[in-house]
């Protein structure tokens, strides 16, 4: 009795979680990677410049780079993304069997006809033939095909700037039109090399990029499949 109880909560506990496996959604964690961690901070230069100089000082000099360039500083990052991708694939299998066997005669060397007699009964006997054969064939094919382009501007902020002089930056943009939400967020680590004049850089030059772009509303929540869906189709074997 207390065998049977616990394979009973043991293949309860696999069924959920498989199924919680299954029914849940895809997410993105937009915390910085392992190496961001651990890599310290640059620390900050004080330059000092002359009393009186035309040039200016302090956060705003008259002449300097209006790049970002410090923890909190912004930057605008242009998304363009393009994936395609297009894939064939085919499969032909044949196979064909063919087997045969077929028992001995056996002949009388002699001129006795009882002898001839018993050897034409047993040659009625042994030889019997067995023969058979077997024919399978399977043919497949598939082909996909996927083109999507995402463009879109996202202002980022400089959350750290490394010892090795590269940003990790974080930026998240919030549209609410007609009840809808619109969130796009992104986060990952940029060279300041890469920082245009207008202060602006392409998503393709961030690495460990994490780009999440998703809807929330009455239009998503009609198109997503209800949870007792998910779990049924999660447990339906066929």
């Amino acid at each position: 009795m207390r065998i049977s109880l616990y394979l009973s909560i043991l293949s309860a506990s696999l069924l959920v979680s498989g199924c919680t496996a299954r029914i849940t959604e895809p997410e993105i964690a937009f915390t910085p990677p392992k190496y961001v961690e651990e890599m310290p901070s640059r620390e900050e230069e004080n330059t000092f410049v002359a009393r009186g100089s035309l040039f200016g000082q302090g956060d705003s000099p008259l002449f300097s780079d209006h790049k970002a360039m410090h923890v909190n500083d912004i930057v605008t990052v242009v998304i363009s993304e393009t994936a395609a991708s297009s894939s064939v694939g085919k499969k032909a299998l044949s196979e064909a069997d063919t087997i045969g066997l077929k028992g001995g005669i056996m002949t009388s060397g002699g001129g006795n006809s009882a002898v001839s007699s018993a050897v034409s009964k047993l040659n009625g006997l042994a030889d019997i033939g067995l023969s058979g054969g077997s024919t399978s064939s399977y043919t497949g094919s598939g082909s996909a095909t996927k083109n999507a382009t995402f463009t879109t501007t996202v202002s980022s902020r400089i959350v750290k700037v490394m010892s090795n002089g590269n940003y990790f930056i974080t930026g998240r943009r919030e549209i609410m039109v007609d009840d809808q939400k619109q969130i796009m967020e992104l986060s990952g680590v940029i060279r300041p090399y890469d920082i245009d004049q207008n202060n602006q850089i392409s998503s393709s030059k961030i690495s460990d990029a994490k780009i999440l772009y998703a809807n929330e509303g009455d239009v998503d929540r009609s198109t997503q499949q209800g949870w007792g869906s998910k779990l049924v189709n999660a447990v339906w074997p066929f």
